[in-house]
């Protein structure tokens, strides 16, 4: 029999990736297929930074870096941090990774110890819960619905409080519910932690795709205490649509990122080196780029929420940010049932909401063309109005 590490062998596969790879095995047998399930921009990374890239190579960039990215690259991180989150750190306080996924799982690993609580809400993002697993610790997960906005009020964070409590993971705006938590929800947050000496992990890696008045604040950002407990994550997948070229980062107090650099130093050395160049080059860039993408981004969430609501069964929170509607398909059926016979009967690809702690719901991906969410949406209406059919018969 094949003996497995204790903490891997329960660790749960990503049923984000599965149906992603589902609808594209689909897509290449040539079925219509509707993707909603992406967690990806469908945007290609814009060619000032491809060339970047392509003079990385050509110069011979193509050797081993530092383990925690360059130096260049760091103090570009810092200068993003000051400048647009009022954060100040040094870049030996900064450590590159093969993704903000993979830096995530460093502070987990470097930060929790067998049984050590780790606090986050539901809907949470799928991977949190097996990163705790595979550290040690026990996830504490804090249920949310639509009577919270999805998001963690501070009596129910000092309820889920215990003498082993280590991290609180706050991720803002929302994999899976596209929600943001505004500066005052985090100051009282804040507050709690700095009382509790508690850890917070700030998964920002949404930041950049804001929409209507809403305006990011990082929690790290409201005072020195919980500055010098928070540790930031962030990187350039989401906002340059440069998913694939594995640029993720962390700052923090330094003590901590020492130990991440020697964790990092034994797991996969440095980052890419070409894709350090090219996440340099987008760091630098006008936000121009940037604001492009989010207002159309902008448009196609105001398009899929016209079209839901002509659906009387649906509901959702409106998403103030990333590029996801979360919808609560409980006056449907069974979620997770219903995402796989929408996609094995009219093509239409949506991650059931039990990946993401919330069996009710399914998570629709706005990261595609408006054409695409007409047609899809459309096809949701027309599924589950011949399934209302077929029960009134």
């Amino acid at each position: 029999m094949l003996h497995v590490n204790r903490r891997i062998k329960d660790i749960v596969g990503s049923t984000t990736l599965a149906i992603t790879a589902r609808a594209k095995e689909l897509a290449a047998q040539g079925h219509d297929v509707v993707n909603f399930g992406a967690g990806e921009p469908d945007f290609d990374t814009p060619d000032f930074i491809k060339k970047a890239g392509i003079k990385a190579i050509e110069s011979g960039f193509t050797k081993y870096t530092p383990s925690i990215g360059t130096q260049d690259l760091r103090e570009a991180i810092a200068a993003k941090f000051q400048k647009d989150n009022g954060l100040v750190y040094k870049p030996n306080q900064i450590v590159v990774s093969c993704g903000a996924k993979h830096s995530l799982f460093n502070i987990i690993q470097v930060l929790v110890d067998d049984g050590d609580e780790v606090i986050f809400q539901s809907p949470y993002w799928v991977s949190y819960p097996e990163m705790v697993k595979a550290a040690g610790g026990k996830s504490v997960i804090i249920p949310t619905d639509a009577s919270t906005a999805f998001k963690i009020t501070p009596d129910l964070l000092k309820k889920h409080i215990t003498p082993k409590t280590r991290i609180l993971i706050i991720n803002s705006p929302s994999n899976p519910t596209g929600v943001m938590y505004h500066k005052e929800e985090l100051a009282k947050i804040a507050e709690i932690c700095v009382a509790h000496k508690i850890y917070v992990i700030s998964d920002e890696i949404y930041e950049k795709l804001i929409y209507d008045t809403n305006v990011f604040t990082s929690i790290a950002s409201l005072g020195q205490e919980i500055f010098d407990l928070t540790i930031t994550v962030n990187g350039v997948s989401k906002a340059y649509a440069m998913t694939g070229w594995r640029i993720g980062y962390a700052a923090g107090a330094l003590e901590i990122m020492e130990y991440i650099k020697k964790y990092q130093d034994h797991s996969t050395s440095n980052p890419t080196s070409i894709s350090q160049v090219a996440a340099l080059e987008a760091l630098k860039a006008s936000p121009e780029s940037i604001d492009q993408m989010c207002q159309i981004f902008k448009k196609r969430r105001d398009l899929m929420l016209q079209c839901l609501d002509r659906i009387p069964e649906l509901s959702y929170i409106r998403p103030e940010g990333a590029f996801y509607v979360f919808c609560d398909f409980s006056k449907v059926g069974d979620a997770t049932v219903i995402a796989k016979q929408m996609l094995d009967e009219v093509k239409v690809a949506g991650i059931p909401g039990d990946s993401f702690g919330a069996p009710n719901y399914i998570r629709f991906s706005f990261a595609t063309s408006d054409a695409r969410i007409q047609e899809g949406i459309a096809r949701v209406a027309k599924w589950i109005a011949n399934q209302s059919s077929s029960l009134k018969v």
